[in-house]
């Protein structure tokens, strides 16, 4: 059984630190042979060197998904989660029984991540697969609750967890699950425009946020396929005029893709006082960044970059000689039957749309106020582009059919994307074939809360 990240599928551990440090952990694992698993795992992320993971992978994962994915492969994976979250510290045990473990641990670096270790169900219990979860630097995490025995009773449980959501005014969107490809659970709550009393309806388009970099990462390995550029293709290759000299002879399209690039955000100052309205176009997002310094020499370190993707956009563009909304249109969404997936304008008028909510700015609970003033006219390679749930299950088939490609998704995919009125989230775990799809019009985490939780609920595959 595999699982999903938005970063990179490797082994997740609660952590132990390691006891070469002389250090005892405060939060212990079960005695039981996936807890000696978990155990040995975070011993060998926290150690020096990747010694220590090869022999962890060599020696503790299940023989059958070791031929699936090759430890080279685990390797290059954790190099990146390594890189991004230095070190693990258990923080607590969610759930633990001898086929999953889920724990929330702090990273070095500074943020807070949930952990699932799934194992073989008999012995002696081999690490099959794990999802890697980014929590914040907080992360609000309980006890998800067992599992549930069937479909039905899944069902049961999401129904009335979301009932109880919608009527405390803490949710407002769409959750569909799936398996196999056919929705089994399919519902809308809420407003989509709460001034007019306008409903959520389960075709209801949603600002998906960073969603869209699929799409974008999707597009350039589309590119890449037909021969129109390469991954190690610099940025000057395609943008000469790029404001940042150094930027443009050292990043490479896989430094954008990974984010390792050390191009920061647009999010900032320029953004700020920017007229919201003037921002409709890929090249009306790159003044608010491009000149800026490298954060960090590329491919030393991995930091998250809405600007990275942006230039994405930008070569999208110059790489098929048309603009990027066009390209993703024509080649991604029309070839999945994905027809409600768009980027609209926030200014004009677009059926079946949903107005965000937030309670930022000081509101209190029950204050929802609108999210207009915080939105670019348009979104971009980096997000804010809209879709609906069942669009988005129409865009995982198409990956696992291959009608459009699918790097980094062999264990399937987990991605989300949040702003002020929005949350967003898809997982998809192939071998059991359940697909969660959570659109939101409220603030984060509300979507990525409910996907959490229905993903605990989620039976076992037989």
């Amino acid at each position: 059984m595999g699982f999903f990240t938005a970063f990179s599928l490797i082994a997740f551990g609660s952590l132990l630190v390691s006891s070469s440090q002389g250090q005892t952990p405060t939060v212990s694992l079960p005695s039981t042979q996936a807890g000696k698993h978990t155990e040995a795992y975070l011993k060998a992320f926290n150690a020096t060197g990747e010694a220590a993971m090869r022999s962890f992978f060599e020696s503790h994962t299940a023989k059958g998904s070791l031929s699936e994915l090759p430890v080279e492969q685990r390797l290059s994976r954790f190099r990146q989660m390594k890189q991004r979250l230095e070190s693990l510290r258990l923080s607590k045990v969610l759930n633990a029984s001898e086929e999953s473990i889920s724990v929330v641990a702090g990273a070095g670096s500074g943020s807070l991540v949930q952990l699932d270790f799934q194992f073989e169900p008999k012995p002696p219990h081999g690490l099959l697969g794990i999802r890697v979860e980014d929590l914040g630097d907080e992360g609000e995490v309980q006890a998800a609750g067992a599992r549930k025995s069937s479909d039905t009773e899944l069902v049961k449980a999401i129904s009335k967890y979301l009932d109880s959501l919608s009527s405390a005014d803490e949710f407002s969107g769409v959750v569909l699950v799936a398996r196999k490809g056919e929705p089994f659970f399919q519902q809308a709550y809420g407003y989509a425009d709460r001034e007019r009393k306008i409903r959520n309806e389960v075709d209801t388009k949603f600002n998906l946020g960073s969603i869209n970099k699929r799409f974008t990462k999707t597009a350039i390995h589309l590119q890449a396929a037909q021969g129109k550029l390469s991954l190690t293709d610099p940025i000057k290759k395609f943008l000469p005029d790029y404001p940042n000299k150094e930027a443009a002879g050292k990043v490479t399209i896989e430094h954008l893709l990974e984010m390792r690039s050390g191009i920061g955000d647009f999010f900032g100052e320029r953004y700020q006082s920017t007229p919201k309205e003037r921002i409709r176009s890929i090249a009306d997002y790159l003044p608010l960044f491009a000149d800026k310094p490298l954060e960090f020499e590329p491919g030393t370190n991995r930091r998250y970059s809405n600007g990275g993707y942006v230039v994405l956009g930008a070569i999208i563009e110059k790489a098929s000689g048309t603009d990027y909304y066009t390209f993703v249109r024509e080649n991604i969404f029309i070839p999945a039957g994905m027809g409600n997936t768009d980027s609209f304008e926030k200014d004009k008028n677009v059926p079946n749309r949903a107005l965000g909510y937030t309670r930022g700015d000081g509101r209190g609970k029950g204050s929802w106020g609108s999210n207009y003033g915080t939105l670019p006219a348009k979104g971009s390679s980096a997000g804010g582009g809209y879709s609906t749930a069942q669009d988005l299950l129409k865009f995982v088939v198409a990956l696992e059919q291959r009608t459009i490609p699918a790097p980094d998704t062999e264990q399937g995919l987990g991605i989300a994307g949040g702003a002020p009125g929005m949350n967003s989230a898809l997982e998809w775990d192939p071998q059991p074939g359940y697909v969660v799809v959570v659109l939101s019009n409220f603030d984060p985490p509300s979507a990525e809360k409910v996907a959490r939780q229905i993903r605990a609920w989620l039976p076992r595959s037989s």
